[in-house]
């Protein structure tokens, strides 16, 4: 994956517009899911090619540090080599002398070759190290837009739950409204009432016998004082009633 179209496709994302995707979904849920799968993959996606681009560039640096220090090496053998050819010359060795100034210029070549090359891979070193940083940046601002992505579906989950929950409970309260005399509980409450409204008739029906059997003593007692009275009349006249009270 080139880091242009990395770049492009990170940017794409961090800049997506989580709450219209919502707004517009037809399952906000299932729009959610689907965004925190695609989000996990690009970031998956993203995070090798970035490990790549870092690897990379690490060799670069690998390679620039190499090149400097071959040529502070090659810098210290063409030192050592001049120094030994003035040696030898000042000593009379002038063929000798010749052979290492050749040396000498043969390290300064290689010298030369190593700072160049050295050189020409530091603007890129600097152009590979600024795509890196923006690339470490998009996967951070990713990893925040996957954690939004989760908490706003835990939350509508949540917020689905919730709602689904009141939805059964209005649903049995309604179902079992005493106030109703079609439910279960105002029919049991209508049978209990004839229940005890019976109890209550019934209740008045023994009162009732009751009261009839008092009465019917009191009959007895009259029509007994009656027949004593009768007697006592025969007996002994108007002086007899009167006396009998």
């Amino acid at each position: 994956m080139a880091k242009q179209s990395i770049l492009g496709r990170i940017s794409q994302l961090v800049r997506a517009n989580i709450n219209a995707l919502i707004d517009q979904a037809e399952d906000p849920q299932l729009m959610l899911d689907q965004l925190v799968r695609d989000f996990t993959n690009s970031i998956a996606e993203a995070e090798d090619a970035v490990a790549q681009t870092i690897g990379n560039l690490r060799m670069m640096e690998q390679d620039h540090t190499e090149d400097i220090d071959a040529a502070a090496d090659w810098g210290r053998k063409a030192l050592a080599a001049s120094a030994k050819a003035d040696e030898l010359r000042t000593a009379g060795g002038t063929e000798d002398a010749d052979k290492f100034d050749k040396l000498a210029k043969i390290a300064l070549g290689k010298q030369i070759t190593s700072e160049n090359e050295a050189k020409t891979a530091e603007p890129t070193i600097a152009s590979q190290t600024a795509v890196v940083a923006q690339l470490k940046d998009g996967l951070d601002k990713m990893h925040e837009r996957l954690n939004e992505l989760v908490s706003k579906r835990d939350e509508l989950i949540a917020r689905a739950k919730t709602a689904q929950a009141q939805s059964q409970v209005h649903d049995a309260l309604k179902s079992i409204d005493v106030l109703d005399p079609t439910s279960e509980l105002g029919r049991f409450e209508d049978k209990v009432r004839r229940e005890e409204s019976k109890v209550i008739g019934q209740n008045e029906l023994d009162a009732s016998s009751l009261d009839s059997q008092f009465e019917s003593l009191d009959d007895l007692g009259k029509e007994a004082e009656v027949d004593t009275r009768l007697a006592a009349l025969k007996a002994g006249g108007t002086t007899a009633i009167t006396t009998g009270n």
